[in-house]
Order: structure tokens, then C-alpha cells, then sequence
């Protein structure tokens, strides 16, 4: 293999989003295959040049860029595959550590990887909303990204969601720019797109909210607090409203919120008070959850600990609290008056509670639910008109021939994801036909061979698997691996199995918690995991070597 030297200005122009890479590995077949050079030199490849550069090789389309869609991309042969990622970021997240990002503790390059990379010159990449699927056609419409607002941060609904022809809304509509739309065919579609954040119709929480989805969202947090340290600083803010701003509220017990609260209070009891040490004492971090008790997927013993570790933190924790609104502006009494005489709705918000009422707070990072992306929602929600040349039936056979080729796509009735067999192919079931009179027997079912979903979009049927990176992350792998091959096919190849690695979270003060993998009947039978300072240097070192890129494994600890 021959080792490239990049020229410095090229070095510092890549940046974070491209790769700091200074040496670059190439393969052989690289330098021996035009088809891929040639594709690789285009970075704005025309779809021409795209069909022109894909030879023989079949082109696999990868909708998203998250866990399983960027692992995909980098795991597929490119002597067999052309593989195109389109997704509306131009990079994928490392999620875990987000937290860790908005919170000051690293850098937010150090969560990136950049979708373009010299390493993977067979990736080809257009930055594009996926709007819909013709499965018969086998293509995919694809809107311009590029200068959408809502690119590089979490999403509640659909963003053309709000948009209508009233004159009210021609300023949001031109804000929120419809792009250009263009078709791209493939061989073999991959639907990977993820979900948007659930906000469960609690009103102005979609407005006022932080979320903890990407790395825009990483960087409001970081932004804000920083902000209400600095109005609380102003000798103009009275000490109701510097209590008030400096309440911290979080919603969501699960590990990413609980993880925020832990790296937030090591924010604040070890870097604030060298810049704010009179306002230290005033800050105050809530942790609101509807359900009984936090990290309910742990032990109830690891369970326990974490609360007792959160309690000595300063953390507060109220379970069985439900959220009903999340507004701008000071809390009003019971005469309906705000309680700040200068109320400034951007300084402070109120949420309100159905245990407790209204409670000033500065910000409220949302952490909690997940809804289905609106690509799934728009495919699974009308019929599709396939030609059985296209479907396999569950017995691996091509259908016969029926007057009826009008099929829906099986869905989670609970999720709304994708309903797949244990090889990820999107399954199908006939559509009644129309006519009342018709002697139709009972419908159907087939699959769709060259169609696969995976990740948080993907349930397997009769299978229940955790929504984790974790999982999306096998699933990608275990996908790769079997379309690479070229001993087996893939209905020959056993269905994948999930293999759990355990539950890990942070708890603040250098310490964790660690669940054992295998379930109650294997390892946590006897074992139920680690907690304290062993399960952080596992944390640790197990997101240190999930890090993607080495430039990001060095990084890391410097920063640590």
C-alpha cells in the first residue's frame, strides 16, 4: 500500500467535519480501479457520473448517516458495491459522548466523523432529505439540504410540517427554503434515517426546548449556560431571578439525560467556581421523570446506588412527574402576576408541572421519548403497486401472478417502525382489493430482498431489541458482512442475533455504572455489574475504542 502525505493547507483546511487526518492508507484497488478514482475526484458528482462510475458493481443507497448507516458505508466491499450515502448531515455523531460535548468536558470535533473521507473514496455522498420511496421504480427523491435551517440539530416534526399557503406563514416558508428535488435509482436500499424527538403534544416544548440529538443541539446547550452565568453575573438581576435562571431542568430519566445532569454538576463544582464562585451555591440541577424511578433498564440495587450518588452530587430527582407545558417568561401567582417585576421572556422560562405547577427555570433539556422519523410515517401510511417480479415471498419464491399488486408495508403498531424479518427485508402484506363482490382469498404475505431498515427504524418481527446505538451499530455490521460475501446468500445465511454488551452510564465525580451483560439468565445471574470509580474507567475506556478515527482516540483523552 502506498502512504499519501497531505500538504499542510490541506491539513488545516479539512478541520473537524473532514477528517485531521495527516497520513492516509490507500488500497491497492484504489489506485488500480479508474471507476473509483474517477468517482473519488468528483466531489460533486453529477448523477451521470455517478452511473457512469459504477461499472458492474451494484449500487447500494444508504438513507441516514447515524450509527447504522455510516458503519454500513464503511463496512461494504468496494469491489462489489457503489455505495451513496444521502442524509441531511455531511457527518456522523458519536452520540454517546454529546453529553460530554454540550457540557464543556470535550471538544464537539472530537464527536464527528466526516461522511467524505480519503480513506473511503468508494463513499459517495449527496446532502439531501429523503421524501420518498418508489419501490417499483426502485428510486429515491431526494430534496436539497444544503442551506436547510433545520440540518445539525434534533427534530420534532416533519419540517415542512408548519408550512401553508396563508400569508402568515410566508415568512416561515421562505425561511424554511423548499429545496430542489432530483431522483436517484439503486439496487439495494438501505433505510437507516432514525427517529425524531418525542415531545408527546406537551405545548411550547418544541419551541423552548434543548434537545440531545446532534451536534448543533450540543452546542445551544453549551451556549446557554454559558449565557445565564453571565446574566446571573449582571448586577441589574436581582437573587430570586439569578436562583431562578441558574435552575437547571431536566426531562427524561433515562442514561442520556441522567448522564447530562452528572456532567453538568461536574461542571459546576469544578470549573465554575474558578470563574463564578459566587454563583455556585446557586445553581440547582432537577431531574423530572414520569415513570416510578430513574435508569429503570438497570438493577434495582445499581439503581440504588446511582440515586444515592446523585443525592451527595446535588442532583434532584422527581419521578412521577408529569410535564404539561414549557413557556418563556417568570412564573405568575395566584392572582396570575409574574413574580418578577422585570419579566425577560429570553433570560428565563417556566415549566410547569401537574404535581408541583409553575417553576422558574433558565433551561430544559428534553430527553425523553422517541417518535418515527415522517419518511417512515409517509411509506408505512399508503399502498404500494409492485410487480411480484420484485417481492419474495416468506418462502423465498417469487409470488405468482395476481390481478392485485397492491401491497402495504408492515409496520410496529406501537413503534411505527419498520416491521423486517431477522435479515432486515422490509415486509410486506396484500391490500385488500377494492371491489366489494370480489372472491379475493385471504391476503398475503412477501418481503421486499433488495429493500433492508436498520437502527432505531427497524422492529424485527417477534423479536424485541433494545434502541440503542449498540444495536444499530450490530445490525450494520452483521448486514455488511453478509452482503459482502460471496460463499452464501442471503437467505441461505442464518438471522442475526443481538448480543448484549451490557448498560453503561456516567454518574459525575469519576464514577459509573455498569450492568453486566446476558440477561437473568446468563452473566448478571451471578453478576450483576460494576459501580463507582471501576464501572467510569470502563465507561471510559470502552467509548475511547468505539471512537471511529484515531485522530478522535487521541483527542479524546487529551481532553479528559
Amino acid at each position: 500500500m502506498p502512504l499519501l502525505l497531505l500538504p499542510r493547507c490541506v491539513r488545516q483546511f479539512q478541520g473537524p467535519l473532514l477528517g485531521d487526518l495527516r497520513y492516509v492508507w490507500v488500497p491497492n484497488y484504489v489506485r488500480q480501479s479508474p471507476q473509483i478514482r474517477r468517482a473519488h475526484s468528483l466531489a460533486h458528482a453529477s448523477l451521470q457520473a455517478l452511473d457512469a462510475a459504477k461499472g458492474n458493481r451494484e449500487r447500494v443507497v444508504i438513507l441516514g448517516s447515524g450509527w447504522a448507516g455510516y458503519i454500513l458505508s464503511r463496512k461494504l466491499s468496494p469491489k462489489k458495491f457503489q455505495v451513496l450515502v444521502i442524509s441531511p448531515r455531511s457527518y456522523f455523531v458519536f452520540t454517546p459522548l454529546l453529553t460530554s460535548a454540550a457540557s464543556g468536558t470535550l471538544e464537539f470535533r472530537t464527536t464527528l466523523e466526516p461522511i467524505r473521507s480519503r480513506g473511503y473514496p468508494n463513499v459517495e455522498y449527496m446532502q439531501g432529505w429523503a421524501d420518498e420511496v418508489d419501490f417499483s421504480r426502485q428510486r429515491v427523491t431526494v430534496e436539497d439540504a444544503v442551506l436547510d435551517r433545520n440540518q445539525r440539530r434534533a427534530m420534532t416534526e416533519d419540517r415542512h410540517a408548519r408550512e401553508s399557503n396563508s400569508p402568515a406563514s410566508a415568512e416561515k416558508a421562505k425561511e424554511s427554503r423548499r429545496g430542489q428535488m432530483w431522483n436517484v435509482g439503486y439496487d439495494k436500499l438501505v433505510i437507516s434515517v432514525g427517529c425524531y424527538n418525542q415531545t408527546f403534544g406537551n405545548k411550547g416544548v418544541k419551541e423552548h426546548a434543548y434537545f440531545l440529538k446532534d451536534i448543533g443541539d450540543a452546542r445551544r446547550i453549551r451556549k446557554r449556560i454559558l449565557e445565564l452565568f453571565e446574566l446571573a453575573s449582571l448586577p441589574t438581576t436581582s437573587e430570586d431571578m439569578k436562583r431562578r435562571i441558574l435552575r437547571f431542568a431536566v426531562i427524561g430519566g433515562g442514561p442520556t439525560g441522567m448522564e447530562f445532569a452528572a456532567e453538568l454538576t461536574d461542571l459546576v463544582h469544578k470549573d465554575m467556581p474558578k470563574i463564578y464562585p459566587q454563583l455556585v451555591s446557586m445553581v440547582e440541577i432537577i431531574v423530572f421523570d414520569v415513570a416510578s424511578r430513574v435508569l429503570s433498564m438497570f438493577d434495582k440495587s445499581l439503581g440504588d446506588y446511582a440515586m444515592k450518588v446523585y443525592k451527595r452530587e446535588g442532583i434532584k430527582i422527581k419521578t412521577s412527574h408529569h410535564v404539561e407545558e414549557l413557556r418563556p417568561g417568570s412564573p405568575k401567582d395566584a392572582q396570575g402576576q409574574n413574580l418578577s417585576e422585570k419579566n425577560e421572556p429570553e433570560s428565563c422560562y417556566t415549566i410547569k408541572t401537574k404535581e408541583e405547577g409553575e417553576i422558574g427555570i433558565g433551561m430544559c433539556v428534553w430527553s425523553t421519548g422517541n417518535t418515527m422519523n415522517p419518511l417512515v410515517e409517509k411509506t408505512t401510511s399508503r399502498t404500494h403497486h409492485l410487480p411480484p417480479s420484485s417481492l419474495q415471498s416468506t418462502a423465498g419464491e417469487t409470488p405468482p401472478p395476481d390481478r392485485n399488486d397492491t401491497w402495504t408495508l408492515d409496520r410496529n403498531e406501537k413503534t411505527g417502525a419498520f416491521l423486517v424479518d431477522s435479515k432486515f427485508r422490509l415486509q410486506l402484506t396484500q391490500a385488500p382489493l377494492s371491489e366489494p363482490n370480489s372472491e379475493s382469498p385471504s391476503a398475503s404475505r412477501a418481503l421486499l430482498p433488495n429493500v433492508f431498515a436498520l437502527g432505531d427504524n427497524a422492529s424485527v418481527r417477534d423479536h424485541v431489541l433494545p434502541v440503542t446505538a449498540q444495536t444499530a451499530n450490530q445490525e450494520a455490521r452483521w448486514l455488511a458482512k453478509r452482503l459482502n460475501s460471496d460463499n452464501r446468500s442471503l437467505d441461505d445465511s442464518p438471522g442475526f442475533k443481538f448480543r448484549d454488551m451490557g448498560v453503561m452510564t456516567y454518574l459525575g465525580n469519576a464514577k459509573g455504572l455498569l450492568q453486566a451483560p446476558g440477561g437473568e439468565k446468563g452473566l448478571r445471574r451471578w453478576f450483576k455489574g460494576l459501580r463507582g470509580r471501576a464501572a467510569w474507567l470502563v465507561w471510559r475506556g470502552a467509548y475511547l475504542g468505539l471512537s471511529i478515527s484515531w485522530r478522535n482516540r487521541v483527542l479524546i483523552p487529551v481532553y479528559w
